[in-house]
């Protein structure tokens, strides 16, 4: 195999002109669990509910030119999300930090996927001058995964938060954050910095997990949100999971129960939308009526204290509210760190000297042997 990455233009999944890092294709977009499925093609027509209304108001222009003019990434843009026009117009974002190319190939994230070249140090104070310009009351902020990094970029994120809470004390800060690969230290890193609430998404049930999120662990994601609970208990914890890419209903409400071990305060709930050929098919369309429902199935059944949820629902929508509204509650059963040693299905593996990223993929068939090894045919750099 060839030691190095050939640079390729993003191919339609993530948004054209990336300026750091080396853009590579997102691999297969054939999983296990969609086999003998019909899947919805992706020209096919949306239903009525996941319609919205094309950006291009005077706000949404005027934060779309402070964010160039700043040098900024927001995840509304790079992840394609339906919501942007209205939260535009209302004036927030969901800034992301780290640059705009993620270590990892989750197979439903518009996202760049590739080997970042940059570490931007002075970002934390551009943020911050943005939120000060906007007059921000709640500002989320997420970043792509940087694997590459000793701490994940924990850093970055700990000292944005307190650029912006010093240019704007009544400014409540909520982050969504990698799972830092089950680093306990990065964690508390973020957590010393005072976030309102500390979100880490689920994304999917587990029996999707391995191929859906393949640079992630469904226990190791789950079990950090416990371990923020231990941690620092008065701080909100949140996670999403997205609807309409093969799951069951016992699986939905197998990941509450769950998430509920590990104490999570909030739950969001949206609905896949493919982002382009390179990703997994969606496998249905799910109805307001059955978002409302599980709604009430994870506040009343499982004690969740606020569940978001819709077809469009993404991580930050109505986030603010969140933040005034809801009250954090104590830790759970699930307090320590799992699977932190255990390697995902997909690793980035960073020798020294070498910038190369090298993935292991699993592939349509590829599934584990009974000793953990994946065959060479799956090995793709």
């Amino acid at each position: 195999m060839s030691d190095s990455i050939t640079t390729r233009t993003p191919g339609g999944y993530a948004p054209i002109g990336k300026n750091t890092g080396v853009v590579k294709p997102k691999g297969t977009n054939a999983i296990r669990a969609h086999e003998g499925l019909d899947t919805i093609e992706l020209r096919s027509r949306k239903p009525s509910w996941l319609k919205v209304k094309s950006p291009g108001g005077r706000n949404y222009l005027r934060l779309k030119k402070l964010m160039r003019e700043q040098s900024l990434h927001t995840v509304c843009e790079e992840a394609s999300c339906p919501n942007i026009g209205e939260c535009w117009e209302d004036g927030t974002a969901t800034f992301m930090i780290l640059g705009d190319v993620c270590t990892r190939a989750c197979k439903y994230c518009g996202v760049a996927h590739g080997m970042p070249t940059e570490l931007d140090l002075d970002e934390p104070r551009r943020v911050a001058d943005t939120c000060a310009a906007m007059q921000l009351e709640h500002v989320v902020i997420t970043s792509v995964n940087r694997d590459e990094l000793a701490d994940g970029g924990a850093g970055i994120y700990a000292e944005t938060i307190r650029q912006i809470r010093q240019r704007l004390p009544e400014c409540s800060v909520e982050v969504l954050i990698p799972d830092f690969k089950g680093d306990e230290d990065a964690l508390q890193v973020v957590l010393d910095a005072g976030p309102a609430i500390l979100g880490h998404n689920l994304e999917t049930v587990d029996r999707l997990h391995p191929d859906v999120r393949p640079g992630g662990r469904y226990w190791r994601s789950i079990s950090y949100l416990g371990a923020s609970k231990k941690l620092a208990p008065d701080i909100l914890t949140k996670t999403g999971i997205i609807l309409g890419m093969g799951e069951e209903p016992h699986e939905i409400r197998r990941a509450m129960i769950d998430l509920r071990e590990a104490s999570v305060d909030i739950l969001t709930l949206g609905q896949y939308l493919r982002p382009s050929p390179q990703h997994i098919p969606v496998a249905r369309w799910v109805t307001p009526d059955e978002f409302l429902e599980w709604k009430r199935i994870g506040e009343e059944e499982y004690g969740f204290r606020h569940v978001e949820s819709g077809p469009l629902v993404r991580s930050s929508y109505h986030a603010k509210d969140q933040a005034r509204e809801v009250e954090a509650g104590g830790p759970g059963a699930i307090t320590d760190v799992m699977e932190a040693d255990v390697a995902a299905p997909a690793e980035v593996i960073m020798p020294p000297q070498v910038s190369n990223l090298v993935q292991i993929e699993v592939g349509r068939s590829g599934q584990e042997s009974e000793n953990g090894r994946i065959d060479d045919d799956e090995v793709k750099r």
